[in-house]
Formats: structure tokens, C-alpha cells, sequence
């Protein structure tokens, strides 16, 4: 990091203030670092009471992929804003697909998800993001996400 780039924390009252979702959806606890423009990280923390370990699995808890990947996509936003904020009160990030995506070890109740992002391009309204989450150094999830920001009336 070099001197101008500042570590932050954000916390779960500021994130709330900037993504749209709320319980059970929130799939960011806490934002570490973030460099507007460049990268983001921040993490997760993985209970047994959420929602998903009910049925996925009943004996064998797992986080579902697709929820790992939302919550890259959370954070990704969350960069986003950084970068150049909106109005989340009239404005929306919307997910708008994911290439490249792998899944390369389970996350399980107990775990700190990792999650960092990375901006790959940036045009507009539209976010090309490179996301990574990982548990203890090793990665679980990666992908490129795409994702845009609209306004939030139908």
C-alpha cells in the first residue's frame, strides 16, 4: 500500500448504509481496506444459523458457491460507491453476470470468508471486477463479476 492509500474500516452500520440488502441477504460484515478506483477487501463471518445450513447440507454444513459469490458481488459494490458515489436511496447495483468462476474449497460455519475485489475496467455505469474470497490464505472461490448501477424505480 503506498502512503496515499489509507486502510479503512467500515463496519456493518456503513455498509448497511450503502448496499440495499438486509437479513439474511447482508453477505458482508466488515470492509478492511479499500482503494477507491483500485481494490477493496474486507470479510464474513460464517455462522451455523444461517438460513442455507438447514438444508445445505443438514449433516454437513457448506456455504453455497452462489453465495459466496454474492457476497463478492456485495463487496464489489461496495467499491463501487467508493469510487463514485450514488444516491442509494434512488440508485441500484445490479449483478450482471460472472465469467471465470471456480470453486475450489468449502467454506463451513466457523470460517472468516476473506473477500477481496479488484477493478479489472470500469465504463460508466458498468463495473468489471476481478473477486477472490478465501479461508485462512486459501482461496474457496474466485471469478470476474460484472455489474452495473441503474435506478432503482421498475
Amino acid at each position: 500500500m503506498s502512503p496515499s492509500e489509507k486502510q479503512v474500516n467500515l463496519d456493518i452500520h456503513r455498509i448497511l448504509q450503502i448496499l440495499p440488502h438486509r437479513y439474511p441477504f447482508v453477505l458482508v460484515d466488515r470492509v478492511t481496506e479499500l482503494v477507491p478506483h483500485k481494490r477493496i477487501r474486507g470479510h464474513k463471518c460464517v455462522a451455523y444459523n444461517e438460513p442455507w445450513f438447514q438444508g445445505h447440507f443438514p449433516h454437513r454444513p457448506i456455504m453455497p458457491g452462489v453465495m459466496i459469490l454474492e457476497a463478492l458481488a456485495q463487496i464489489g459494490g461496495i467499491l463501487a460507491y467508493a469510487s463514485e458515489p450514488f444516491d442509494p436511496t434512488t440508485n441500484l447495483m445490479f449483478f450482471l453476470g460472472i465469467d471465470k468462476a471456480k470453486f475450489r474449497h468449502t467454506v463451513v460455519p466457523g470460517d472468516v470468508l476473506e473477500l477481496a475485489c479488484q477493478v479489472i475496467h470500469h465504463r460508466s455505469n458498468v463495473w468489471k471486477l476481478s473477486g477472490e474470497a478465501s479461508v485462512d490464505g486459501t482461496v474457496c472461490a474466485q471469478g470476474e463479476l460484472l455489474a452495473t448501477i441503474v435506478d432503482r424505480s421498475p
